[in-house]
């Protein structure tokens, strides 16, 4: 019998409270609202999203200074859950040969440090830029098929560290090893139940340069089942990709929650660093 998705209550805070997602405040709900003065306050939700990414090449939103290292360290404290973590997601022409794609979010992990989030060899590469907090979200596509984490990693590095990283994931295909997928975030009684290291199908990893952040995503299958080998999510949503993990979308839905927690995460701290030219985030 496919998933069917818990009721959603009233929206989360930082930290999230135990039980299923925040209640749809409507589509285009207050995204404005990137910041909530005071830590932990929340204000606005955005709750239902329409996304239509194009290639990732986010505009510069920090100079790279330590100040604004440190003012867009705490953005997260202080804004709403519903807004880097949405509880539904839809992309027009998110999927498999352009289809719709859509997701809910099943599960809210509480901020956490980085001990045992990544398997050892990731762990080691992330090392130098360091564990402020560890975000995570969990979700189920629209037909029940496969999950998807979503993490935000924010880092204590300043920016010379950043941009040394960024530069030798991209120059090392990092990205694309098999031996550096980030880790999932299971929840007890959903479709996600399961999803651990072996159920592993799809990932991306986006390593920011100019700001103190590290967003993933992962993704498999609802049923549990166990992937052999998964495959990086730039080839398992490339034109003509016959895998297990093409077909069913998962690199599809790696790359297109990462890219919009991403898009919400800049848009927050460009609230925040530059309150004048701030703007919605890509829909």
């Amino acid at each position: 019998m496919p998933y069917a998705a818990p009721p959603i209550p009233p929206a989360a805070v930082w930290p999230p409270p135990a039980g299923p997602p925040p209640a749809r405040a409507g589509r285009r709900a207050a995204t404005a609202l990137c910041l909530v003065l005071g830590l932990g306050l929340i204000g606005g939700a955005t709750a239902g999203t329409v996304i239509n990414h194009g290639p990732r090449q986010p505009a510069p939103v920090a100079d790279g200074s330590a100040e604004a290292f440190a003012t867009a360290r705490d953005v997260w404290r202080n804004t709403p859950v519903d807004q880097l973590f949405p509880p539904r997601y839809s992309d027009r022409s998110g999927g498999p040969g352009g289809a719709e794609r859509s997701w809910t979010r099943i599960g809210v992990a509480p901020p956490a440090g980085c001990a045992g989030a990544f398997d050892p060899l990731l762990q080691k590469v992330l090392a130098p830029i360091g564990c402020v907090r560890l975000l995570r979200a969990t979700y189920m596509d629209s037909t029940s098929t496969t999950v998807t984490t979503v993490g935000l990693l924010v880092t204590s590095a300043q920016a010379p560290a950043m941009n040394a990283l960024h530069l030798r994931w991209d120059t090392d295909g990092l990205g694309r090893r098999g031996d550096l997928i980030p880790r999932a975030a299971a929840f007890p009684g959903t479709a996600a139940a399961s999803f651990g290291d072996e159920q592993r199908g799809s990932w991306t990893v986006q390593v920011s340069a100019d700001l103190p952040f590290v967003v993933y995503a992962v993704s498999g299958f609802a049923d549990g089942r166990a992937v052999p080998v998964p495959q990086p999510a730039d080839k398992a949503d490339a034109q003509g990709a016959t895998t297990a993990m093409a077909q069913a979308g998962l690199g599809f839905d790696a790359t297109g929650l990462a890219s919009t927690v991403d898009d919400r995460l800049r848009t927050a701290v460009m609230a925040e660093l530059h309150p004048a030219t701030a703007r919605e985030p890509r829909r």
